[in-house]
């Protein structure tokens, strides 16, 4: 039997994902090591209305971060990084049970693409320690 050249590819192709896909839903999530899009769901509160609970897409992983001593100040030299949004998309979403004079609008990000970064207060929670 002759295949194509095309045609090998097409099944090198359809076998390489389908084996990356194997790999994804049969590794556990706590041996994962990466930044990946996920579902996440929450409650969006505020003051003045009743909460709603959403479902959206956020960002989610472990990546990877070391420190390591240096004898000149500050004495420690450090590589952080942090799963974070790299593209996304503004979600709005209209809280039930707002008093009169509070809008019902609320906004939220939703994650389209993730990357390991340097942590950003512009769009997210940043603990120092």
């Amino acid at each position: 039997m002759h295949l194509h050249p095309l045609s090998v590819s097409f099944l090198v192709l359809v076998v390489a994902v389908a084996a990356e896909m194997c790999v994804a839903v049969t590794t556990p999530l706590h041996g994962f090591r990466g930044c990946a899009v996920r579902e996440f769901s929450f409650v969006a509160q505020k003051p003045g209305c009743k909460g709603l609970r959403i479902t959206t897409e956020a960002c989610w992983g472990r990546c990877h971060t070391w420190e390591k001593p240096v004898l000149d100040p500050p004495y420690i030299h450090r590589h952080h990084r942090v799963c974070t949004y790299n593209r996304t998309r503004q979600m709005t979403a209209r809280l039930p049970g707002c008093q009169p004079n509070v809008s019902p609008i609320y906004h939220y990000p939703m994650a389209l693409h993730c990357h390991c970064a340097i942590c950003s207060t512009q769009d997210a929670e940043c603990e120092t320690f």
